[in-house]
């Protein structure tokens, strides 16, 4: 059984359909991205998956449990955090605040604990416990908004765009980041425009067009199939 499993899923926004019957699945364990051009769908995907659309159609399981109509909150109960796109932190807050805030569900012990893993994966964060949000340059915004998703123990985590408007040099150091949370034992779906960077992160991929999966297979299949080194790679 897939830990994530999506079935027929239609979802959009008023009177637009983004989203127009793809079937998708995410296995324990594995990093599975969803590569397409801007408005193929790939965002709301993420936000039906979290709650944020309800879809019209189709059905959406998380380790075997419909969760096609739950609230965003009790999904995130389930064990899926989402890292949106933009980031969306909380500017006036301190960076220990907006981790705090990412475990605001949780009543164990353990969120102490969890943090100083957070600032493990990101020692920047660490020295800048005390700052607020708005002040950190965007690519420690971009390690706030995972920390923070983090805080929340997923089993399942969503990164809509991680690499956006970053530099080279942090786009590597996100995508470290990536394969060291997979390590930790951290199953992702992973939306990002950089289709090389994330097909050569991913176990497997997909890629959607207009609303449909037009494509899927193995990262190293998608990153040699033709169609999308010309499409996505950049290659004549």
């Amino acid at each position: 059984m897939a830990l994530l499993s999506i079935s027929g899923l239609v979802a959009g926004y008023g009177g637009i359909t983004a989203v127009k019957g793809i079937d998708l699945a995410v296995e324990q364990g594995e990093i599975v991205t969803l590569i397409g051009s801007n408005g193929a769908g790939k965002s709301t995907t993420l936000r039906a998956i979290s709650g944020l659309v309800r879809p019209r159609r189709g059905a959406i399981s998380f380790s075997g449990q419909p969760i096609t109509s739950l609230l965003p909150h009790k999904i995130v109960a389930l064990g899926i955090s989402q890292v949106p796109e933009g980031r969306g932190i909380f500017h006036r807050l301190t960076v220990r605040e907006n981790l705090d805030m990412g475990a605001f569900q949780r009543r164990d012990r353990e969120v102490g604990a969890d943090m100083e893993r957070v600032f493990a994966l990101f020692p920047r964060l660490k020295e800048r416990a005390g700052q607020t949000g708005g002040t950190l340059s965007g690519g420690e915004q971009q390690m706030l908004a995972i920390g923070r998703a983090m805080m929340a123990r997923p089993k399942l985590l969503l990164l809509d765009e991680p690499s956006m408007g970053l530099s080279p040099i942090l786009v590597e150091t996100i995508f470290e980041t990536v394969t060291n949370i997979r390590a930790q034992g951290t199953t992702i779906l992973l939306v990002e425009q950089n289709a090389a960077m994330a097909l050569e992160v991913a176990d497997r991929g997909y890629v959607i067009e207009s609303g449909v999966i037009s494509l899927h297979g193995t990262g190293a299949e998608l990153a040699r199939d033709d169609s999308v080194r010309k499409a996505y790679l950049g290659e004549a």
